[in-house]
């Protein structure tokens, strides 16, 4: 299944580099990242799924949200997932496709066989049964290992996310939040540390969900301020609806300047989505929150990532992407432009 998948991704590059009659432009390495989450796109081709330009011609995936103006990427990795999907390896395929485009790479180890998110954080099998010590040694060998394959291949990501979604802590129950703040941060270290070992210049951000809670991140990053953990950006989620979206970007702005204020640290949207048949206020929620964010002094926001935008035909079930159901782009990321 590997070699296939490392085929797979090496026509897919040939096709990348072919005359498909589309425009580009030399992507943005530098200043603020307008990215997207492709984790699913190695899946969606091999189960047949295809991408296509406004104008109905067929194109690589990433290429494509390139030229609707991304230049960034953000890919999830878990630890055994038992399908093979998002493992270091597939990771690796995505990655070095990104890589050869030009565009920059985000890493979201999410420290888990599967979903990693507020409502589960549950560690990979093979770690279940390890004490506290180990649990941080597993931590910091994965994210080694991960990261070597990187470096391996020529691949240096620009920013590390050290767990995904973790508002309450990750890997439970031993580094549940509520419960042993001491601990989540512990672990934390133990990722930020492998990180700096392999790529020294990369940031780690720890990443919460609901971007709009001020006293959700307030509580979560003074814990781990008292316990002496270590990050470079503090992440955050933001997923509204056509009803809310303008009250959940002011609050978001307003949670932001306080980070910023409050840690000195920089801040960067991780994830972002809203429904797939509301492209014309996703539309503008995005170019809202991107006006906001370059609002801020001193560049402290990063930029943006769009959650999974090239989902499509209720992939998976999930319906908050940014093509419709032909598999063309809607105007959600005209943003972006």
């Amino acid at each position: 299944m590997r070699n296939i998948r490392i085929l797979v991704a090496i026509l897919l590059l040939l096709a990348c580099n072919k005359d498909d009659g589309a425009t580009t432009t030399a992507t943005d390495t530098s200043g603020f990242a307008k990215g997207a989450d492709v984790s699913w796109i190695t899946e969606m081709e091999a189960s047949g799924k295809k991408f296509y330009n406004a104008a109905g011609t067929e194109m690589e995936g990433i290429r494509l949200l390139q030229t609707l103006g991304a230049n960034a990427v953000r890919l999830r990795v878990w630890v055994n997932p038992s399908d093979g999907w998002c493992n270091k390896n597939d990771l690796l395929v995505k990655a070095y496709r990104a890589h050869s485009l030009g565009m920059r790479i985000m890493i979201d180890f999410h420290y888990s066989d599967s979903w990693a998110d507020p409502s589960q954080q549950t560690k990979p099998a093979a770690w279940s049964g390890k004490s506290f010590d180990e649990l941080k040694t597993a931590v910091a060998d994965h994210t080694t290992a991960v990261l070597s394959l990187l470096k391996e291949k020529g691949i240096t990501p620009e920013w590390v996310q050290v767990g995904n979604e973790t508002g309450n802590g990750m890997l439970w129950d031993d580094g549940k939040a509520a419960t042993n703040m001491a601990n989540y941060a512990a672990l934390t270290n133990a990722g930020y540390d492998a990180v700096k070992a392999i790529f020294p210049a990369a940031k780690v951000i720890v990443h919460l969900q609901n971007g709009n809670d001020n006293s959700l991140f307030r509580w979560l990053f003074d814990g781990l301020k008292a316990n002496g953990a270590k990050w470079d950006v503090i992440g955050m989620s933001l997923y509204p609806t056509k009803d809310n979206w303008s009250a959940l970007n002011t609050a978001c702005y307003e949670n932001m300047q306080d980070m910023i204020s409050r840690y000195g640290s920089e801040v960067m949207i991780c994830e972002v989505g809203m429904d797939q048949e509301q492209a014309a206020a996703t539309k503008s929620f995005l170019a809202d929150l991107i006006t906001k964010s370059k609002s801020i002094a001193n560049n402290k926001v990063l930029g943006i990532f769009y959650w999974e935008p090239e989902a499509y035909g209720a992939w998976k079930n999930y319906t908050m992407g940014a093509f419709d159901d032909s598999g063309k782009p809607t105007e959600a990321l005209d943003a972006f432009k």
